[in-house]
């Protein structure tokens, strides 16, 4: 095997690796599974950049067609993140209605809800910590009914309350001011 073939393995090795790390944003979190995996996730990002670094040397010094197979598995990678983020981006989804923060010590939740019916409650926390749940609700005046609720516990009632003069979505009927993890602060109200 000459040392083309070589980095190029290596090349697609790394480009395989920081993808399957790139996808473990979905399961809970990028930062938390390098912790946790750091042994394995660290060689393959220092092998990443050391093949970014010596593609971009090997493209300034003998062009595109000699190095395709490197420059497209990079390439590959590019268009991977962009399209991912593309296809999560708001721009395939029903118009936000209204979208609230809830924040506590750990963790910002970010509901936020949709002309379709459709409701999701995206939480971010500590170490890169992400999950995002779907859900399904009507409004009624200014009540906010879920009938799929968007969190897998008892943390969100079946009904929230909208107070546009609070700038609040209320979890409680009786909570008239805002308090500590009493309310989603409006972000977005449209």
């Amino acid at each position: 095997m000459s040392k083309n073939q070589i980095f190029q393995i290596f090349t697609i090795i790394a480009v395989i690796g920081m993808i399957c790390w790139y996808i473990t944003d979905y399961f809970g979190g990028m930062i938390i599974h390098l912790f946790q995996y750091a042994y394995i996730i660290i060689p393959i990002l220092l092998l990443y950049f050391i093949t970014v670094i010596t593609t971009l040397i090997k493209l300034s010094k003998s062009g595109i067609r000699e190095n395709k197979v490197v420059f497209g598995a990079h390439l590959f990678f590019i268009i991977f993140i962009l399209s991912t983020s593309f296809i999560e981006s708001d721009m395939f989804k029903s118009k936000v209605v209204l979208r609230g923060v809830l924040k506590d010590d750990l963790f910002h939740y970010t509901l936020t809800l949709r002309e379709d019916g459709s409701c999701e409650n995206e939480i971010q926390g500590f170490l890169g910590f992400k999950k995002i749940y779907y859900g399904n609700y009507k409004m009624n005046v200014n009540r906010i009914i879920f009938s799929k609720k968007p969190y897998d516990n008892d943390f969100l009632p079946d009904t929230l309350y909208l107070d546009k003069a609070e700038n609040a979505i209320f979890l409680y009927k009786n909570a008239e001011e805002k308090q500590w993890l009493n309310h989603f602060e409006l972000i977005e109200n449209n």
